[in-house]
């Protein structure tokens, strides 16, 4: 979806991408002509003073990384909650958007509910933005284009299983949540949001999943991105239950940076957004 206040600038031949959750930020910069990813950031609101809302948290970012004042062509902003659900394009209906979402979070008739579609699949993706971060951009930024973060990690999971006859598990961590996207063939099985407190947590979502899916823990194949390196304990308690556990590749998208595997696996999300 796009937000703009129709404002005119120079082609700077540049793109900022943000990804946005209530506990912090990450942002990249793109060179549009090389495609190349120049620089990244990620800002930790946990840093900030405890009264500072998240409106205060933005102004103090935008106020110390000169990156997010310049001039750009293309403005991402990725919205990172567990507020979403996925629908098939056939069965769904943009008069009840919310009702869709009712089965799997607490919804109010005061909710803006907004869409992304996944064309190539015939998917919609319902979800509950960040309207007051919206806001507070739309005075910064002017004109930009807003997502849901698991519409750019569904996607791009769903271009990768393509000719993958078997289903694949992935696990996307971060440090309060992790996601599993399970697909097959570019066929979504399964999305999931999931909180966890410890890697006890996390091994009980994980197996009860691949349980629900009559995955067999000796034969499907589970890759892990995100915020994970073989040593994060979330990887090793994986790796004592499922046999085919692995980091998933990413040297595909290094090509577009100078960046090591571990930071492409952990901004999967941004550096495709």
């Amino acid at each position: 979806m796009v937000i703009t206040n129709n404002s005119l600038t120079e082609k700077s031949y540049k793109k900022l991408s943000i990804q946005v959750a209530l506990n912090g930020l990450s942002f990249c910069c793109r060179d549009l002509l090389s495609g190349q990813i120049t620089s990244f950031k990620q800002v930790d609101f946990s840093s900030f003073p405890k009264n500072y809302t998240i409106e205060n948290a933005l102004w103090k970012t935008i106020l110390d990384y000169p990156e997010l004042t310049r001039s750009y062509d293309s403005i991402v902003v990725l919205h990172e909650n567990d507020l979403s659900t996925f629908v098939p394009k056939p069965l769904f209906d943009k008069d009840y958007k919310g009702s869709y979402l009712q089965f799997n979070t607490k919804v109010f008739e005061t909710d803006f509910f907004a869409t992304d579609e996944i064309e190539q699949s015939e998917m919609v993706n319902v979800y509950v933005p960040y309207v007051h971060v919206n806001n507070y951009l739309i005075d910064q930024f002017g004109t930009f284009e807003y997502n849901h973060f698991s519409t750019i990690l569904v996607s791009k999971l769903l271009d990768h299983s393509k000719n993958q006859e078997s289903p694949q598990l992935f696990v996307h961590v971060a440090k309060e949540h992790f996601e599993i996207v399970v697909v097959q063939n570019q066929k979504l099985l399964l999305y999931n949001s999931f909180q966890y407190k410890n890697a006890d947590d996390f091994l009980y979502y994980l197996l009860f999943t691949a349980e629900q899916l009559h995955l067999n823990p000796e034969s499907f194949k589970l890759f892990f991105l995100g915020d994970c390196t073989t040593e994060n304990e979330l990887y090793q308690k994986a790796y004592q239950y499922i046999r085919n556990t692995q980091l998933m590749e990413v040297s595909e998208v290094q090509k577009s940076n100078s960046f090591s595997a571990e930071e492409n696996r952990k901004h999967f999300i941004l550096f495709h957004s």
